[in-house]
């Protein structure tokens, strides 16, 4: 690595080669990056051609450093704005625990009135 890449930095840098598992990002002329499939974009991505082609110039974020084995992993999708579908998802899915907790006494206070109705009910 010919220059001190951090954490956190954005970089313009260019698509030198695409496999099933991410892209290759040239960030100068001796350090190469990777941005994984899952950092492509927001959703499901099946084919990485359907989003970057070779020779493409690229924003990207650094996620790590690894200059033990000179690995440098890359972004491009933590500089895009999260689809408001993404966010709403993401949200809703955190507060699912809460939104459960908050119903909770409600259902057992009905199914304990329903349980004494129930047993007067059956006579006894």
């Amino acid at each position: 690595m010919s220059h001190k890449f951090a954490v956190g930095d954005e970089l313009t840098g260019k698509v030198t080669g695409i496999q099933p598992y991410g892209a290759f990002i040239a960030l100068d002329a001796a350090t190469q990056g990777l941005v994984h499939i899952s950092e492509i974009t927001y959703g499901f991505v099946k084919d990485i051609h359907d989003y970057l082609e070779i020779g493409q110039e690229v924003r990207v974020k650094v996620l790590d450093v690894d200059e033990g084995a000179s690995k440098i992993s890359l972004s491009i999708r933590a500089l895009q704005e999260p689809p408001s579908s993404y966010q709403n998802h993401h949200r809703s899915r955190q507060s699912l625990q809460e939104r459960v907790n908050q119903h909770d006494a409600d259902g057992f206070n009905s199914l304990k009135d329903k349980l004494k109705d129930w047993i007067e009910q059956s006579g006894h």
